[in-house]
């Protein structure tokens, strides 16, 4: 790992998304927060059908199960067709914007960091969830079998490694990145790695052996047996999927900045309020929906900029530099 990214990763950790310098953001729990008034408007015009794309990290029935009801509001809400795209990776989200086939999405970090550079800035960011603590931070963490024998990070040394997707955040990036940062290089490290194709996959192939530990998100915050607050261990709990006393965390992140919903950049600045106060109200005017669509608690949304991952863009940067180089 080079010195620039040693810096930058120590400056992530120290300075998270919520400290860097911009305008006050809106939260959902600020005072007078009110959801839009049924109604078309006159964005509508250019945006014939309201595509939502849907990130990859479970089964696609099940994501759409969730999702069909957050659909159905945004269009009795704005009176317009609402069609929801679920990709089958978390880079499919990100190239379904490059080739305009969407008009928004929830991403992780680094998938918007790598979209905002893949298309020149032609994605927007504009909320994103609050933990229970105030912050917009979550965290990566690795798990084994409970009855595994490995206890740290440092038993999985010759030990296999699923990541979840290549363009996930807690799943890929910003696990590899701290890893390096503590000298530890995944290539060598582990006796071999491989992508489980989502978070949930990734769980369960440690529970079913293929991997001795693997990669995935969560909060980081609340009960342990209910796969803390929220996340995708959370999510498997809810679903009977996971039993927690299965598992053993052995490694944790420090903390990463929530991903944005997001959406184009060319849209019409009406269409991006819109969809700030159909968020930012969300969770009290309709809580099902919002833990439907989030996979958990949490305190709300609030709204960010581009500022917000500035410095995960940096990385992003960084490492397609390295690339480059290695070539």
């Amino acid at each position: 790992m080079t010195p620039t990214r040693r810096a930058l990763l120590a400056t992530l950790a120290a300075a998270p998304a919520t400290a860097l310098a911009q305008p006050a953001p809106r939260r959902t729990t600020d005072p007078g927060v009110t959801f839009p008034e049924p109604g078309r408007r006159p964005w509508a015009d250019a945006i014939p059908t309201l595509r939502i794309g849907i990130s990859g990290g479970e089964n696609e029935t099940d994501r759409l199960a969730r999702n069909e009801p957050y659909g159905r509001l945004l269009e009795e809400t704005f009176r317009l067709p609402v069609r929801l795209y679920p990709a089958p990776d978390f880079a499919g989200v990100g190239q379904a914007f490059a080739a305009g086939r969407i008009e928004m999405a929830q991403m992780g970090a680094a998938n918007y960091a790598g979209t905002w550079i893949d298309t020149r800035g032609a994605i927007e960011a504009l909320v994103a969830a609050e933990a229970d603590d105030g912050t917009i931070g979550y965290v990566a963490v690795m798990v084994t079998r409970a009855d595994s024998g490995i206890t740290n990070l440092q038993d999985m040394r010759g030990k296999s490694l699923a990541w979840a997707d290549p363009a996930s955040t807690s799943g890929f990036f910003a696990p590899r990145a701290a890893l390096r940062a503590q000298g530890i290089e995944p290539a060598t490290f582990f006796s071999r790695t491989g992508f489980a194709g989502g978070h949930e996959q990734a769980v369960v192939a440690v529970l079913h052996r293929q991997y001795d530990a693997g990669c995935t998100w969560a909060s980081g915050q609340g009960d342990f047996a209910t796969g803390y607050s929220r996340g995708a261990l959370k999510v498997m709990v809810d679903k009977g999927m996971l039993d927690m006393r299965d598992l053993r965390v052995i490694w944790q992140s420090d903390p990463i900045p929530a991903g944005p919903i997001a959406c184009r950049a060319d849209l019409p600045e009406a269409f991006k309020e819109d969809m700030r106060r159909f968020f930012l109200a969300l969770p009290k005017a309709h809580p099902a929906i919002y833990e439907g669509i989030e996979r958990g608690g949490g305190t709300g949304f609030r709204t960010v900029t581009h500022a917000d991952y500035a410095l995960v863009v940096r990385l992003r940067e960084e490492e397609a530099l390295e690339r480059r180089r290695r070539r």
